[in-house]
């Protein structure tokens, strides 16, 4: 079997995340649970990817994700941060005194929990006395996701999922509030790799040691603040300790709008942020996927985001995350092709071969989300499979072509039709090659992996559904109306398509990175050249990030362009 180490680093990244565990709970729950669809029962998914069995001290059996959560001190909410399942007793204090001084102690009141997390509490409990038949809940399930809608303020606030005491990492003396965390070199000031990193390494070794084969790292930071530096350390880190095994970087960012007016100095340093980040991160990774559009309502007419709430567009993040990441799991398809619910199984290493190993060699790859997937017949020609893509990448071009485009394309739970029937694997492979087909450009190179089993939608998932969308995802209406959104009490699941390109429409973002690194960082004169100076670059530091980035431009420059410029 090939595992996959899950690393999560910084505040945004693990509300995605939160999300992205909630989905495979959900898919566990449901292969479990007599009255569930068949099509959750036989998935032909090993789940085993992505999570370890073990047991506590008490020879309880556990089953919790491989996962390694970084973030700062207090942004666990109400839960441990040795989790929630394993109940170790706290090691003993010392006897011994040294200090004769005075001490004072400081200590805050702790979270309380939700009424999401009050109701898991409550029913794990009636389970281990055996009261399945006892009374009912005293939280109504309506209650509970209303609550939610209003009331997160942390990712564990909707979290629903058992972690492993070595998971969840807060780094030592980091305080700061999140919004003031906003900058690569606070998070250079207030990390230190030599203090903290050996017990974070330790923790990862922890997990990676127990597996037979590591297939990859799939590595989400919050890029938008002082985390890069966190996971630009660790990621060095990681390529000296594994080299042989790949890294798969999503680098997210919450939406919404600016907190306040920006002066020019603050716009600068934001630029340089961005440029540095980018430049460091990808350096120590095999693929670099940028995620997180500076407005996600505007995304989809399907679904109703309020954009300041991270609950919200972290799902959405999640979702294709959670898509992209089935071909990594999916069992080995046998002779029957007809009656098998998986196709197309990929590891970590064939996937990153094949969208920076196909003809042009680049390392950056754009995620778009179809969410939902419209059915395949019945519904209007607009709605077509390929059509009905949006980026989740910003800064991309929206007009541009690129007949050297290699793509990488997860289907799965699709409709064959508006009814509702679910879509075989060979239906599916024949509606995407016949819209290929149609499409008045095709990529170079195309990929696809089918599932027969959709996204599950568990209950702390939040309101974004718009009312055109039925109980299975299916598009019921294209008129929208004024009642509100809707949420896992109405929708159940849906058929979802997430795509991965190779493709010269990123060229925007890298170009804009490479201009003000230059503009702000290196030019005589620079603006920004004592705030780099105080993060602890030298020029010629600098100097090989901008390289490595005009690499990149030149690597997806469109030839007629390249030979313009000779």
């Amino acid at each position: 079997m090939k595992e996959i180490v899950t690393i999560q680093v910084g505040d945004y990244a693990n509300y995605v995340g939160s999300h992205f565990w909630n989905f495979q709970d959900e898919l566990l729950g449901l292969a479990g649970d007599p009255q569930a669809d068949s099509v959750f029962k036989n998935h032909d998914l090993n789940m085993d990817v992505f999570y370890r069995t073990g047991h506590t001290l008490q020879g309880i059996d556990t089953y919790t994700p491989r996962l390694l959560s970084i973030n700062m001190r207090g942004s666990l909410g109400s839960m441990s941060s040795r989790g929630t399942m394993y109940k170790e007793a706290a090691p003993a204090t010392s006897n011994v005194f040294t200090w004769t001084g005075g001490v004072s102690t400081q200590a805050s009141e702790p979270q309380k929990k939700n009424l999401f997390l009050q109701s898991l509490y409550e029913e794990e409990n009636q389970n281990m006395v055996n009261e399945t038949s006892g009374s009912p809940s005293e939280y109504q399930d309506r209650d509970i996701t209303e609550s939610l809608e209003n009331g997160v303020q942390f990712w564990t606030d909707y979290s629903k999922v058992h972690f492993h005491p070595q998971s969840l990492y807060e780094l030592n003396g980091v305080w700061t509030d999140v919004g003031d965390f906003d900058n690569y070199g606070i998070g250079r000031d207030s990390f230190a790799w030599a203090s903290q990193g050996e017990e974070i390494s330790d923790r990862l070794r922890f997990f990676v040691e127990e597996c037979d084969h590591v297939q990859g790292f799939q590595f989400v930071v919050d890029d938008s603040g002082g985390f890069s530096s966190v996971a630009s350390e660790f990621l060095e880190n990681i390529v000296d300790e594994y080299t042989n095994t790949p890294v798969m970087l999503y680098t997210v960012r919450g939406s919404g709008p600016k907190a306040r007016l920006q002066s020019r100095n603050h716009k600068i340093l934001e630029d340089l942020h961005d440029a540095i980040s980018f430049s460091r991160l990808s350096s120590y990774c095999k693929l670099i996927v940028p995620v997180g559009l500076p407005s996600l309502s505007k995304a989809s007419k399907f679904l109703h985001i309020e954009d300041e709430k991270h609950y919200h567009s972290s799902a959405v993040y999640a979702a294709a995350l959670h898509s992209i990441s089935l071909p990594f799991r999916m069992a080995p398809v046998g002779p029957t092709a007809d009656a098998c619910s998986v196709s197309g199984a990929v590891d970590f290493h064939g996937l990153i071969q094949m969208l920076s190993g196909q003809g042009r060699q680049n390392m950056v790859s754009i995620l778009d989300v179809a969410m939902p997937t419209p059915a395949l017949t019945g519904g209007k020609k607009e709605l077509c499979l390929l059509e009905n893509f949006q980026p989740l990448t910003p800064m991309i071009s929206e007009d541009g072509e690129d007949l050297q485009a290699i793509e990488h394309l997860t289907v799965h739970g699709i409709l064959a039709s508006v009814e509702g029937l679910r879509a075989s694997v060979c239906e599916v492979k024949d509606a995407v090659d016949a819209a290929y087909q149609r499409a008045n450009t095709r990529p170079l190179f195309s990929h696809l992996s089918v599932a027969r089993c959709p996204l599950p939608i568990p209950l702390p998932f939040p309101s974004i559904f718009g009312n055109q969308i039925g109980k299975y995802g299916e598009l019921m209406s294209d008129q929208l109306t004024n009642s509100p959104s809707k949420g896992s009490l109405d929708v159940h699941s849906i058929p979802m398509a997430a795509r991965l390109r190779s493709s010269s429409t990123v060229l925007p973002l890298l170009e804009y990175n490479l201009q003000n690194l230059h503009r702000y960082g290196i030019t005589r004169g620079a603006a920004g050249a004592e705030l780099l100076r105080g993060w602890g670059f030298e020029k010629e530091e600098l100097v090989e990030m901008q390289e490595m980035l005009s690499k990149m431009v030149a690597t997806l420059c469109p030839p007629e362009l390249s030979s313009d410029s000779d």
